[in-house]
């Protein structure tokens, strides 16, 4: 199992920016997959997570209104789209998939085993 985000960058307050995860090594279609953040000296945290059928997105609270997670499994990619961007959203992103997440900790860290590197994103103000 494999996961490579990309697309991170230096970005505007207000600004838009859509990271990448390419997925290999495991079929895509199975699995929930997420996106989460680690800002320095803080814990990493859930950001959007959706499962592997139809059903609503899972948004952390800061990011509703805001971000968009979507997956195109033919691509193997899962995408997040980041608009209205603050700079509190200054963070490493990373992406996760787990076959096994239930539905009450769908954006919980502990839910995932597999991750990828991350990517930095920096919104300045």
């Amino acid at each position: 199992v494999q996961l490579q985000a990309s697309g991170g960058g230096l970005v505007q307050a207000g600004g838009s920016l859509r990271i990448s995860c390419l997925t290999s090594g495991f079929t895509l279609d199975y699995y929930t997959v997420g996106w989460f953040r680690q800002a320095p000296g803080k814990e990493r945290e859930g950001v959007s997570c959706i499962g592997s059928s139809t059903g609503s997105p899972y948004y952390a609270d800061s990011v509703k209104g805001r971000f968009t997670i979507t997956r195109d499994n033919g691509k193997n990619t899962v995408y997040l789209q980041m608009d209205s961007l603050k700079p509190e959203d200054t963070a490493v992103y990373y992406c996760a998939a787990d076959q096994n997440v239930i539905l009450s900790n769908i954006c919980s860290t502990r839910a995932y085993d597999d991750w990828g590197q991350g990517t930095q994103v920096t919104v300045s103000s």
